[in-house]
């Protein structure tokens, strides 16, 4: 995966930060949002990008754009490095192959010894209750 490529293909936008503040916050965009489209990018091949969209298919839009934001900071510098950080990471993660689990033969040993603590549980149970007197 070429990441320079990949971050020519994505489209920031700076809006204002939500929430309390100062006079200063109605004045300055420190958030900003990241927008990249699956459909539209040549970075990936047809394989890997059914494979995000199903990896982000509560994040996409109607159209197919992945939206991310960030206003953890108050620069709008530090905000873009985050949310390109989170943005890569997340491709990472939905580009992994998840490996298949191989399913493994129980060993006669621990068949052996949670048969022997099944019957032990069950003496110690039988001996609490009243003995039987005919």
């Amino acid at each position: 995966m070429d990441i320079e490529a990949l971050k020519s293909e994505l489209a920031y936008k700076a809006v204002r930060s939500s929430g309390s503040g100062g006079q200063h916050v109605n004045k300055v965009a420190s958030k900003v949002v990241l927008y990249f489209n699956i459909e539209t990018s040549v970075v990936f091949n047809e394989d890997q990008k059914i494979r995000l969209k199903i990896f982000f298919s509560n994040r996409l839009s109607k159209r197919g754009m992945l939206i991310l934001s960030s206003g953890e900071s108050r620069s709008q510098f530090r905000n873009k490095a985050l949310v390109t950080q989170r943005f890569l990471s997340l491709i990472e993660e939905g580009l992994k192959e998840e490996v298949e689990r191989k399913s493994t033969k129980v060993p006669f040993a621990v068949k052996k010894k949670r048969l022997e603590n099944k019957r032990k549980n069950s003496e110690i149970k039988a001996n609490r209750r009243k003995p039987k007197v005919d």
